[in-house]
């Protein structure tokens, strides 16, 4: 197929540091080239892929300090897709509602996964005046507040699987991955490492938006407790290092978190969890075995004192059944297909991520649908 990612331009793809929805884009546009489709990004200029690059800026907006909105830069992006529509068989968004409109007349070839928190009021007549707008969720729960909204399955979070190594015997200290903000908790995170007695290690970034919790809560709580170490934000290559040393990672959320990359990078590590009942985390935690989901401080505290009756080896193995980037690709083909069989498209390819490949037609199957699946399987594609 010829495919389209359009990524947001906070952060380039992969990101440097931190950025959840980019590195997400960035696995799953390899993951596609790897099988053979043509696939185009449209990303920031600074992007690295095996893609088709469309560079949509210099750099990403974050590190641009003349950069004071980021709208403009999407609506230039959104033009650079315009000019090029007729050349995709699938355009996959990942950038929450602003292309909308533009695709109203196509949105049949058009899917857009939703990575943010959906539980605002604004959101139900938007998702009602665009109602045939095709969408994936990444988790069941993230679908429950827009029941009605045209939801063509969900797709887990998938990472390549020798990204984060495995290590078996970690260093002793528990780990906060992620940022300093009030709906992530890190307050709550000191309290069950000193609870625990236990040595924290926190690398998280501090946005502008959050400088006003960090230095009037989270700053003087980590001054105060010297089992606490706070490193800062870190990029890709200290993950392993972070992850794989701890003997659990602490995530005590207070929001309805939409997945939550970190967990299943702890997983990859064989790093189990110990995270609050909200939002994804009953679906991405096997309990007992990936980790514990939990209600209050003193389950929490409970659980850092079990961690050690869990296989580190099942962590991994859990990770490498249902969290691979593979598997999140293949899921998101069967959805192509099935907006593309739908309406009975042909899916015509003269070149493959630029080099010119022997002309092909291949007809998609009308018989082809998607059903949920929540017990075992986010996505089951199956003839009828």
């Amino acid at each position: 197929m010829r495919i389209a990612q359009i990524a947001p331009l906070y952060e380039r793809v992969p990101p440097r540091l931190y950025g959840g929805t980019e590195r997400v884009v960035c696995f799953l546009t390899e993951e596609l080239v790897r099988k053979g489709h043509d696939v185009t990004l449209f990303a920031s200029g600074d992007s690295q892929t095996s893609a088709r690059l469309v560079r949509c800026g210099d750099t990403a907006l974050r590190f641009n300090p003349a950069v004071r909105d980021a709208l403009p830069y999407h609506m230039i992006m959104l033009d650079e897709v315009r000019r090029r529509i007729d050349q995709f068989d699938i355009l996959h968004f990942h950038i929450d509602i602003i292309h909308a409109a533009l695709v109203h007349d196509f949105a049949d070839r058009t899917l857009t996964t939703l990575h943010g928190r959906l539980d605002s009021p604004d959101l139900a007549p938007f998702y009602a005046a665009f109602r045939d707008l095709p969408l994936a969720s990444i988790s069941n729960d993230q679908r429950g507040y827009l029941r009605h909204a045209n939801w063509l399955g969900t797709v887990y979070h998938g990472l390549p699987p020798d990204l984060l190594s495995f290590r078996l015997n970690p260093d002793g200290y528990l780990a906060f991955l992620g940022r300093i903000s009030p709906e992530k908790r890190p307050d709550l995170a000191i309290e069950i490492a000193a609870r625990s007695r236990m040595p924290l290690k926190i690398a998280a970034k501090v946005d502008r938006a959050d400088q006003a919790y960090w230095e009037a809560k989270i700053r003087p709580m980590v001054e105060g407790n010297p089992n606490v170490e706070f490193i800062g934000e870190i990029g890709e290559a200290d993950k392993a290092c972070l992850l794989g040393g701890a003997t659990a990672l602490l995530f005590p959320i207070d929001w309805p978190e939409p997945f939550g990359l970190v967990m299943i990078e702890a997983m990859a590590c064989g790093t189990p969890v110990i995270a609050y009942r909200r939002g994804s985390v009953p679906e991405v935690i096997e309990e007992n075995v990936s980790g514990f989901v939990v209600d209050t401080i003193d389950e929490a505290v409970t659980a850092v004192r079990r961690i050690g009756d869990l296989d580190r080896v099942k962590v991994r193995a859990e990770f490498e059944r249902r969290f691979t980037a593979e598997r999140m690709a293949c899921d998101y083909v069967r959805i192509y297909r099935q907006l593309l069989a739908a309406h009975g498209r042909h899916v015509k390819a003269t070149t493959l991520n630029g080099r010119h490949i022997a002309s092909q037609a291949v007809r998609t199957s009308r018989s082809a649908t998607l059903v949920d699946d929540a017990e075992a399987h986010p996505l089951i594609y199956q003839d009828e």
